[in-house]
C-alpha cells in the first residue's frame, strides 16, 4: 500500500488521540528517514528527544541484538544478570545512590509522586494524607489522569475528572510564586528545567538555582522532570547542570532507551528511594533485561561527553541561524522568538502568517520533519548526530517556507 492507502486504514482503525503529519516512514538511518515510497526526511523531532543518539545506532542496536537472543523478560521477582550494571552505571551518571527503573516517562512521574509523598509522611512528619506538591504552569509530565488532574492545558484535562488533589500550580520561572507556595505540608516542588511541550520555555537565569535553594531552606525534595531535557540534549547530561543545579530527585526516560525500547527511571539517593519497600511500587517489565542492555549502552556513549559537545557546540550554530531568521525583513517579522538550549529550538511564528501545523505540513513537503505545539510554536529537537550541513539545510528550508508564506 502505498502512503494515502496506509493512512486512510490508519486513520480508520485506530483511536484519534494523536493527529500525526501525513507521512509513513519505513526506515531510518542517524538523523534521517525515510518513507514508504522513499522520499527521505531529515528528523528534526527525534521522537521528542527519544531518539538522541540517531536512528539505528549501531552500539545500541549491537547491544539490544545481544541480549534479545539471550534474555529478555524475567520480571523483578528474580535478579537478572544485567540489572545491576544498569541500576549502579545510571546512579553514577546522576551523582546518586539509587535507582527505580520503570518503562514510560509518565511512569516514572508517578513514581516520583508516590515516592516524594511516603519521603514527605515518613522521614518529614508531615501528617497523614496532607502531602502537597508544588507543580508550574504549562507543565507536560505524562498523561495519566493523576498528572493531567495539574495540567493548565484544557486538551490535556477537559472531560478526565475528578482528580487527584494535592497539587499547587504556580508561575513558571517566578521564584516568589515557588516561595509563597510551600508550607509545612510540602514535600516537593516538580518541574522541567525547561518546559518541552509548553515550547521550550527556558526560565529566567537563576530560577533553578533560586528554587534549589528554597527546596533546601524548607526541607522540600527538588524533583527535576528531564525526560526531554535530560541526557545530552540541551549541551549538559541534565539541564539542571546549565546552573550547577543538583535536584533530589532526576525523572528519566526517552532518550534512556536510545530509541529502541521504553525505558524511564527514577534516581534518588537512599534517604529519598529508600522508603519504598517490597510490595509498594512496582512494574512487571520495569528494569527488565532488554531495558537494562539498551540503558547501560546509553549510560556508556554519555560518559564519553562525546554527545553534550555535539549538543553544545552544533546547537549554538543552530540558535544563530535561527536568530537571524527573527530578524525583522521589509518591514515584516516572520519569526517573533526563537528560544532553547542545545540542539532544542522553539521557534514563534507570526500568527498572523501561518500556525505551526502550517508550518509543518510545508516543512515536511520540503523534506524537514518538525512538529507544533500551542497555536503558531514549531519545535525543533534533531538528533544529536545531525551534521551542521544538515542543520544550515533544514534552516533554509524554513525560511523558504517563511518566504513562501
Amino acid at each position: 500500500m502505498n502512503s494515502e492507502e496506509l493512512i486512510r486504514l490508519a486513520e480508520s482503525r485506530s483511536a484519534h488521540n494523536y493527529h500525526p503529519l501525513p507521512v509513513v516512514i519505513a526506515a531510518a538511518e542517524g538523523a534521517w528517514v525515510t518513507d514508504v515510497e522513499g522520499r527521505r526526511y531529515l528528523d528534526c523531532l527525534a521522537g521528542y528527544s527519544s531518539l538522541n543518539f540517531g536512528h539505528g545506532n549501531p552500539l545500541i542496536l549491537d547491544a539490544a541484538r545481544e541480549q534479545l537472543d539471550r534474555l529478555t523478560l524475567t520480571s523483578r521477582a528474580f535478579f537478572h544478570d544485567r540489572f545491576a550494571a544498569f541500576v549502579s552505571g545510571l546512579a553514577d551518571l546522576c551523582g546518586k545512590d539509587m535507582v527505580l527503573p520503570m518503562n514510560t516517562g509518565a511512569e516514572a512521574v508517578e513514581t516520583a509522586i508516590k515516592v516524594a509523598r511516603k519521603w514527605g509522611y515518613e522521614v518529614k512528619g508531615v501528617a497523614k494524607d496532607k502531602a502537597n506538591i508544588v507543580v508550574m504552569e504549562d507543565n507536560f509530565h505524562g498523561r495519566t489522569t493523576t498528572i493531567v488532574g495539574f495540567s493548565t492545558d484544557p486538551d490535556a484535562y477537559g472531560g478526565f475528572g475528578p482528580f487527584t488533589p494535592g497539587f499547587r500550580v504556580v508561575k513558571y520561572g517566578s521564584v516568589e510564586a515557588v516561595r509563597e507556595a510551600i508550607d509545612e505540608n510540602t514535600v516537593a516542588v516538580l518541574l522541567e528545567p525547561i518546559q518541552g511541550e509548553a515550547g521550550v520555555l527556558v526560565p529566567p537565569e537563576g530560577y533553578l538555582s533560586a528554587v534549589r535553594e528554597i527546596c533546601t531552606d524548607n526541607r522540600v525534595l527538588l524533583v527535576a522532570d528531564e525526560i526531554q531535557s535530560g541526557l545530552g540534549r540541551t549541551g549538559e547530561t541534565f539541564a539542571c547542570d546549565h546552573e550547577g543545579v543538583v535536584p533530589d530527585v532526576y525523572v528519566l526516560g526517552k532518550a534512556l532507551g536510545g530509541g529502541v525500547v521504553p525505558v524511564s527511571a527514577v534516581v534518588a539517593d537512599e534517604d529519598v528511594l529508600g522508603v519504598i519497600r517490597p510490595g509498594q511500587h512496582g512494574s512487571t517489565f520495569g528494569g527488565n533485561p532488554m531495558a537494562c542492555a539498551v540503558g547501560t549502552a546509553v549510560v556508556e556513549m554519555l560518559k564519553t561527553g562525546e554527545y553534550q559537545r555535539r549538543a553544545r557546540e552544533l546547537g549554538g550554530f543552530l540558535h544563530d541561524r535561527l536568530r537571524e531568521l527573527a530578524a525583522p525583513r521589509e518591514g515584516r517579522q516572520a519569526v517573533v522568538a526563537v528560544r532553547g538550549r542545545g540542539l532544542w529550538a522553539g521557534i514563534d511564528i507570526d500568527p498572523s502568517l501561518a500556525t505551526g501545523r502550517q508550518v509543518s505540513e510545508a516543512l515536511m513537503r520540503r523534506g524537514v520533519l518538525a512538529k507544533d505545539t500551542h497555536g503558531s510554536t514549531i519545535r525543533l529537537a534533531p538528533p544529536l548526530v545531525v551534521s551542521r550541513d544538515d542543520l544550515a539545510w533544514a534552516v533554509g528550508q524554513l525560511e523558504a517556507v517563511l518566504r513562501e508564506l
